[in-house]
């Protein structure tokens, strides 16, 4: 911990956006668990919108809104009615660099890659944000972090990995300069930090174990805004959050849930809370594994955490993680949670104690599911546990606190 007689040490935290999502929820966490007395906090946003926004602590103060910042990520259209030319080249010529670079590479897992390409060239033409200010520690909190290192005066700085990447395909020679100008790089498991280490064997030294951190009181106010149990039929009904995206796998779940199904267990309610790309697919495996009745996409919600308190079990049912915020949210919560065994499950349950981790093939992942489902004593000490122990993370503040002495 800081002594209290310390001076305040001035912080810079770099975000997106703050719309749904983990790496937001995170953020959100982090700010409300770092201590006013301690810090000044200046949140620097990209672009300022999400449903999100209006949860950030009040004594935060929230930079003014940058016209270029806000653009980068914004559809291309829209940029060029707004005047800024030069960013759009420079994002068109980020792709074109890509798309060279992947006709001459062989990709294996999900492509990354492209993002920092973007960064590279995008970056550049971005002004500096406060200029006149040097703050004690720059925390990039989503990658890719050319903008903390080149856009703001810093004694240190620190970035944050939410990614797994022994999942991911990346260029590391593109990559390596941007970390390496870090003093330190935060992973938010000790899973996903090794992974890193081996993908960036000379930034080992760097790396520190910080999980995402999360506030059981926030997340239990939340959860009693509105009842949703009217909303969830089935017996029992399953709940999944996230984006629709490769990752989450949701393409699987009407796949999983047809088994489970013919399995016995008539009943099922399986209910997906998310939005994204994938929902067309999603859309048409429903259709296809004849679950239209047992699979059921909610859309986005703004406040996830009723869902979460009135369903019988949370299931993440992902291809990889980092580590999952709503599972941690959902433990919070007292709920028996089903994951799959992606390479860092065994960081995000205690597998048989606050969690059970399945098989990640739809058979086995269906067979397991259904097996536990059956068994109302194995998810009733599950549950058990979850009520009856802390889960909240908060004190992992002090290793930033740490980070700054």
């Amino acid at each position: 911990m800081l002594k209290t007689n310390h001076k305040k040490y001035r912080l810079i935290i770099t975000m997106h956006y703050m719309e749904l999502g983990g790496a937001e929820m995170a953020l959100i966490g982090l700010l409300n668990a770092l201590d006013p007395d301690k810090v000044d906090v200046d949140l620097f946003i990209y672009s300022h919108q999400g449903p999100l926004m209006k949860y950030i602590p009040r004594w935060v103060n929230l930079l003014p809104e940058n016209k270029s910042y806000s653009m980068i990520e914004r559809p291309m259209t829209e940029a060029l009615r707004n005047g800024r030319f030069g960013l759009v080249a420079a994002r068109i010529l980020g792709k074109s660099r890509h798309k060279r670079y992947i006709k001459r590479t062989v990709i294996t897992g999900d492509d990354g890659s492209i993002m920092q390409y973007i960064g590279n060239a995008v970056t550049p033409l971005l002004p500096k944000i406060n200029p006149d200010m040097e703050y004690d520690l720059c925390i990039s909190f989503l990658t890719p972090h050319n903008i903390g290192r080149d856009k703001i005066r810093a004694k240190k700085r620190l970035a944050w990995i939410h990614t797994d990447y022994s999942t991911v395909h990346f260029n590391t020679e593109l990559e390596l300069p941007v970390w390496n100008a870090y003093d330190h790089i935060a992973a938010i498991s000790p899973e996903v930090g090794k992974s890193f280490e081996k993908a960036f064997p000379t930034l080992a030294h760097k790396v520190v174990d910080i999980q995402n951190i999360l506030s059981s009181k926030f997340i239990k106010t939340r959860a009693e805004e509105f009842d949703a149990s009217g909303e969830l039929t089935g017996h029992p009904n399953l709940l999944s959050i996230g984006r629709f995206c490769t990752a989450k796998n949701y393409d699987n779940v009407p796949d999983i849930a047809a088994r489970i199904v013919k399995s016995g267990v008539k009943d099922l309610k399986w209910y997906i809370i998310g939005f994204g790309g994938s929902e067309d697919l999603i859309r048409q495996k429903i259709v296809e594994a004849e679950m239209e009745d047992h699979v059921i996409l909610l859309g986005k919600k703004e406040n996830p955490y009723p869902y979460i308190k009135a369903c019988d079990i949370y299931v993440q049912p992902s291809r990889y993680e980092g580590k999952s915020i709503t599972v941690q949210e959902a433990q919070i919560l007292g709920k028996p949670v089903i994951v799959t065994a992606y390479p860092t499950a065994l960081s995000q349950v205690k597998d048989g104690e606050d969690g059970i981790i399945v098989p990640l093939d739809n058979a086995g992942c269906a067979e397991a599911m259904a097996s536990l489902i059956s068994t109302s004593s194995s998810i009733k000490n599950i549950e058990d546990y979850c009520k009856s122990h802390s889960l909240s993370n908060e004190s992992e503040v002090n290793k930033i606190y740490d980070l700054l002495k």
